[in-house]
């Protein structure tokens, strides 16, 4: 898709409650990689939706959420280095949401 983004989303959630509803919500928006770490394509319109439901659950002075944008999507290859468990690239692939 045009205008799409490659973006790493990391999470430090204090409240497993908490934790949960933020898994859930990510998982409508990206790829799982590792406990708290998704891997998104998403246009500007999706990532702000994304930003402000996620800010929505968090509380500020508790949790803390990284949202790192490593370019254009259908340009960037990112190079993952894994030790110990396999590590396979996230296929593209559509999702409904």
């Amino acid at each position: 898709m045009a205008n799409e983004r490659l973006y790493i989303v990391t999470y430090d959630i204090t409240e497993p409650k908490r934790w949960q509803k933020i898994f859930r919500t990510m998982k409508g928006y990206g790829h799982w990689l590792q406990l708290s770490v998704f891997q998104c394509r998403l246009t500007a319109r999706r990532r702000a939706e994304m930003a402000m439901r996620l800010e929505g659950l968090i509380r500020p002075s508790e949790d803390h959420i990284l949202i790192v944008d490593l370019g254009p999507a259908d340009s960037v290859d990112p190079r993952v280095e894994s030790l110990g468990k396999s590590y396979d690239a996230p296929a593209r692939q559509a999702t409904i949401v």
